[in-house]
C-alpha cells in the first residue's frame, strides 16, 4: 500500500471529493485526519472509515481559521508524531450567479473558504514538514483557474486562480526543504454540490463540450490526488496536473 503508515491531513472531507480522497487515502494504509467545517458530515465519514479498521482522527473545524488549524496540526502530531501530507480540498461554491449580483460579503466568503484555507492549513503544517525536511501538499484548484473552459462564478475563478499562484510560489519557497507542493484542477466532477447547481439538462449539455462526453467521478480526481501524494511525484515541484476529460487543453 503507498500510504502505510504516512499521516495524511485531508480538508473539505465531510462530502464530495475530499470524503473520497480521504477514503482512498485510507485504503491505501495511511493514519487520516479529515477535517471540514460541517462536523456532522466529517464524523459520518469518519465514522465508516473507523469500521473498516482505519486509523482515523476527524474533526470539525474551519480550515480558514488559524487558532483552529493550529489545534488539529498540534493533535495529529500529538497521535502520530508526524504530518506526511496535507490535501487542501476546502472550498466551493453554492450558486452560479453574475458578477454584479455578488455582494461583498459572497466574494470575501469564497475567497476565504477557497484560497485562504490553502494559506491557513499550509502555514500550519510547514513548521513539521520542515523539520522533518519531508513533506507533500497536494492543493485542489479548478479548471476555472485554468481557462474559460466553463463558465461559473467570478470569485470562485478568482480564488482557484489564487490557489495556482500559491502553488507555484510555496513550490519554490519550501522545495529546498524536502516538500513539494502541487495541485490538482478538476474539470467538472459529479459530485453532489455540482449536479445541484444545473439541472440534469444542463449537465447533459456540459458534458457533450468535453471530449471523452461526461463529467468526472470524484474517484478520478482522488488517484490525481494520490499520485502527487505518493513517492512516484517526488521529482513532480509546483505543477498544476489537469484532470478534466480534455475540457480544458492547456
Amino acid at each position: 500500500m503507498r500510504f502505510q503508515g504516512r499521516v495524511v491531513i485531508v480538508t473539505g472531507a465531510a462530502r464530495g471529493i475530499g470524503a473520497v480522497t480521504a477514503d482512498a487515502f485510507a485504503r491505501e494504509g495511511a493514519r487520516l485526519a479529515a477535517l471540514d467545517v460541517d462536523g456532522a458530515g466529517v464524523d459520518a465519514v469518519v465514522k465508516q472509515l473507523r469500521d473498516r479498521g482505519a486509523d482515523v482522527l476527524g474533526f470539525g473545524a474551519d480550515a480558514a481559521a488559524p487558532a483552529e488549524m493550529r489545534a488539529v496540526v498540534d493533535a495529529v502530531v500529538d497521535r502520530w508524531q508526524h504530518v506526511d501530507v496535507l490535501v487542501n480540498n476546502a472550498g466551493g461554491f453554492a450558486a452560479i450567479r453574475a458578477t454584479e449580483d455578488i455582494t461583498d460579503d459572497e466574494w470575501a466568503s469564497i475567497l476565504r473558504s477557497n484560497l485562504t484555507t490553502a494559506f491557513v492549513c499550509s502555514r500550519a503544517v510547514l513548521p513539521v514538514m520542515k523539520r522533518q525536511r519531508a513533506g507533500r501538499i497536494v492543493n485542489v484548484a479548478s479548471v476555472v483557474a485554468r481557462g474559460g473552459a466553463v463558465r461559473v462564478t467570478s470569485h470562485y475563478a478568482a480564488a482557484k486562480a489564487g490557489v495556482v499562484g500559491f502553488t507555484r510560489h510555496l513550490a519554490l519557497e519550501v522545495g529546498p526543504d524536502g516538500i513539494t507542493v502541487n495541485a490538482v484542477a478538476p474539470g467538472t466532477t459529479a459530485t453532489e454540490r455540482v449536479t445541484a447547481l444545473r439541472t440534469p439538462e444542463e449537465s447533459r449539455r456540459l458534458a457533450q463540450t468535453i471530449p471523452v462526453r461526461r463529467l468526472g467521478e470524484p474517484m478520478e480526481i482522488a488517484e490525481a490526488i494520490l499520485f502527487l501524494a505518493s513517492d512516484a511525484a517526488s521529482f513532480v515541484n509546483g505543477a498544476t496536473l489537469d484532470v478534466n476529460g480534455g475540457q480544458l487543453m492547456a
